[in-house]
């Protein structure tokens, strides 16, 4: 599969089975992903496996930065959560770009784990910011959380569930002020 392919094909599933990446196996998508545009190649992220009875800490600690007792159920909805964690601690580039590169990391890695043939979803909550979360996922200073990616095998579908194609055209312009036109064979543009 192309890169193309795969990100035309990409797809949440927000149900799915038990089956999930080894650790080996994490290890490899992780350094794949890590190839994301990086300035000044601070690789100003890591991330957090969650996988069997951690799970159950980020169940609580959900709850608890909602203001409510016991677990969430959410963190039982994959064998495999991913936490995706910033360091923006760098004065050397804006904390905006260093998260920038976290979330490549994340989408790349969602990427990567799609065409391995897991399936996954992005998920975030009005809490990932507190200090409830990043003390559950003993967050550094300079660290911030930016949310989670749940893994696991993909369910069998009797029918392929196909996406909206994006209408490109909606969402490309041009810089104002520059060329009327231009000749898709020019590549000085």
């Amino acid at each position: 599969m192309s890169a193309l392919e795969a990100m035309r094909d990409r797809r949440s599933w927000s149900k799915v089975t038990d089956l999930a990446p080894t650790g080996p196996e994490l290890e490899a998508f992780v350094a794949a992903a890590g190839r994301v545009a990086d300035h000044k190649t601070l690789r100003p992220w890591r991330i957090i496996e969650i996988r069997g009875s951690d799970r159950d800490v980020l169940a609580r600690a959900l709850n608890k930065a909602d203001g409510k007792r016991g677990y969430s159920s959410k963190p039982r909805r994959a064998p495999l959560i991913i936490a995706l964690v910033a360091d923006v601690s760098s004065k050397k580039i804006p904390a905006w770009e260093q998260e920038a590169t976290a979330s490549g990391v994340a989408h790349m890695l969602s990427l990567v784990l799609d065409e391995a043939g897991f399936g996954v979803f992005w998920r975030t909550d009005d809490n990932t910011r507190s200090k409830v979360l990043a003390k559950a996922h003993g967050l550094n200073k300079g660290e911030v959380l930016l949310g989670w990616l749940y893994v696991g095998g993909k369910p069998q579908r009797s029918r392929p569930v196909r996406r909206k194609t994006v209408d490109a055209a909606k969402h490309i312009s041009r810089m104002p002020g520059g060329k009327k036109s231009r000749k898709v064979d020019d590549v000085s543009l």
